[in-house]
Parts: structure tokens; sequence; C-alpha cells
């Protein structure tokens, strides 16, 4: 008789939504299917539509057949070790990432239970979201409010975060228009909403104080990456002048990248749970930033599977300082989900089925297969 958790198969592959979507556009999912029949799904980072992390999945795959997905952090540990030398920053990491899902989602379908029970249990069920609004580099002011005013008219979102995704070779490119933007927005919500600014790394050192001496004046509660996120003695020192909180970290894959950023003075990381390994990098995350007094508030733009993860983890939080994360938003992944995450009233609700609690239609996702 076969033991139910050993793993009998292990796939990575892409998945393209629309005919047309070019490859940074298609999502990177792995699927883990134990000798019993249960399967776990997992998600590893889109950038480049996830391809170099699916590579080092491939290469890892058939070392995994016949081991007990049990053995998560033994499983984990050895992966780590054995690609280190690729990284770990990046490729390694978000397979990784991928692998740790699926296995948290098969361990919690194996004890029926959700995910965050098995993390200790949940201090909520319903997590605020704040709309993440991008690409308002290449708008006018007039657009970013209408695209601001739009989302909140959709949503009711607890908070708003606008996002430049900018050209990150053109520092300090339009500061005046910048604060502009801000200031607009500003206007448009009234004094008490909360808002954030993300520079998507556009700025010098000189330019993101600037920067940030001026959304200080508007009342915004955080700064996201004002310079360049591999500058990591630049980070501590824009965070260290400035009073406006500064976050950082959505571009670090390792814990120990983490805590570089928080020894440089940061005090709000955002590491993404499909990059820095997963819900159990993201839980080792947690632990840090209360051993240091800092805020964990992850970064988070895929709407499914990465999604349903971080929101088991969030709910697991004692202090959740800020909304989580909704970026631009998409509905065409909902085809392959009979009960895919959707915001209501300003919240998502946390799965409460077993693992991750999501209802994969897989002959959707085989069909859309790259």
């Amino acid at each position: 008789m076969s033991k139910p958790t050993v793993i009998k198969s292990v796939e990575a592959f892409q998945v393209s939504w629309e005919a047309n979507d070019a490859p940074g556009r298609r999502t990177a999912f792995i699927r883990v299917v134990t000798e019993d029949g249960i399967v776990g799904h997992g998600e590893a980072s889109p950038m480049m539509g996830g391809e170099h992390s699916l590579g080092v999945i491939r290469d890892f795959a058939p070392s995994l057949i016949g081991s007990d997905a049990l053995d998560h952090s033994i499983l984990y540990d050895r992966l780590l070790h054995k690609y280190v030398k690729l990284g770990p920053e990046g490729a390694v990491t978000g397979a990784l990432a991928a692998l740790d899902i699926a296995l948290w989602d098969i361990k919690g379908k194996y004890f029926n239970l959700p995910i965050y029970k098995l993390l200790g249990g949940a201090w909520r069920t319903e997590i605020p979201f704040y709309a993440s609004i991008g690409n308002n580099f290449g708008r006018t002011v007039e657009e970013t409010v209408r695209v601001v005013e739009a989302r909140l008219k959709a949503e009711t979102p607890a908070a708003i975060k606008i996002r430049w995704d900018g050209d990150r070779t053109r520092q300090d490119y339009d500061i005046p228009g910048d604060i502009a933007k801000a200031r607009a927005v500003r206007e448009l919500v009234g004094d008490d909403f909360p808002l954030a600014f993300d520079a998507n790394n556009q700025y010098s050192v000189g330019g993101a104080i600037r920067v940030g001496r001026a959304l200080e004046d508007l009342g915004y509660i955080w700064f996201e990456e004002p310079v360049q996120h591999y500058n990591v003695r630049a980070m501590g020192e824009v965070a260290q002048r400035l009073d406006i909180t500064v976050s950082a970290a959505e571009q670090c894959y390792t814990t120990q990248a983490v805590v570089d950023m928080i020894n440089a003075g940061v005090r709000m990381v955002q590491p993404d749970i499909i990059k820095m390994g997963g819900i159990t990098g993201l839980m080792q995350c947690a632990a840090i930033c209360s051993a240091h007094g800092v805020e964990l508030v992850p970064h988070q733009t895929q709407p499914t599977i990465g999604h349903a993860a971080n929101l088991h983890v969030l709910a697991t939080i004692m202090h959740m300082t800020k909304p989580a994360e909704f970026a631009d938003p998409s509905t065409r992944m909902h085809v392959a989900f009979a009960n895919p995450p959707k915001p209501s009233n300003g919240k998502f609700t946390v799965p409460s089925g077993p693992g991750l609690g999501l209802s994969v239609i897989d002959a959707e996702l085989d069909r859309r297969r790259v």
C-alpha cells in the first residue's frame, strides 16, 4: 500500500492565459502529486515568465520522486544548498518558493486543515487590502487622478499606493512632476485617507530625500524603494534621514538579505512570498521582523496561488500594521480556479479549505500550458 505523502510526480510549467500573451505575461506554476493522489500547487516569481525558476525545478524534480512530502524542511534545505552557487538570490529561491507552497498545500490537504491552522492559527480571517496602482510614470497628473478615483470607486480599498514603474536608468527624471501627482492624489482622497508612494527605485539619495520630505508634508504613510534595491547602504541612509517610513526588500530573495536591509536602517520590509522561498521563507521573515521590531508588509502581485499563500501567512501575524497588497486587478486567471480570491468591501477572506483552500481546475491549466 502506498504512503499518502510520498511524492509521485513533479511538474513545472508556464501558463499562457491569452493567445497573444508575451512571455512576461505568463504564470509559472508547479504541481506536485503524491502516490495517494494528493495534489499540491505552487507558484514561482513571474519575472520573464518565471522560466528561469521553472528550469531549476525541472532539474531537481527527479530527485524528489519517492521522497516524503512531509519532510518539507529537509527537502527545502537540501535543494537550496545544492543550487546555492546559482545565487541564491533570484531563480533558485523563486523555484523553492513554488515547491514550498506546493508542499504546504499537500500538508494541509493531508491533515485536512487550512495552512494557517498548521502555522499556528489565524488572528484574523478577513484581510484588508490596499489598491496598488501602477504605471503612473507615464501618466499626466490628471490621468493619475482619474485612475486612482476609478480604483477607489470599484474596490473601496483600505489604502492606496501609487506606483511609478518608470525607467530605472532615468534617475530623478521629473521630481516636480512626481510631487505634483502625489499632491493631486492627496487632494482627491482627503487628508485622512492612507496613501503610499512606490518610487520603483528611480531616485538618487538626494532626490529621494527631496521627494520624501514632500510626502511627509502630504501625510503619506510610507515611501517604497526610493533608491536602487541593490544599494543597501543608500536605502538605509534615506530611511534614517526621513521621518516617513521607508520600505524595501521586495527584491530580496533570502532572509540574510532582509536582515542586511534591516541592519542598514529600513524599518518596513516587503519580501514577496514567491521570491522569498514561499510560506516557509515568509514565516522566517516574520520571526526576524518580530525580533527586530520591524514592520512586515509583504509585496504580492499575483492574483491566485501566490495571493492565497500570502493571505494564509498574513492571517497568522499578530501585529499586521498595514493592509495586504492588491495590484492592478485582472480576472483573466480566474478561469482555472473554481474559487479564486476576490475582493469584497475592501477585504479578502482567507480561504478556509484544506491546504491553500483553492479549487484548481487542472484541466484548464493544462489546456493553457506553454
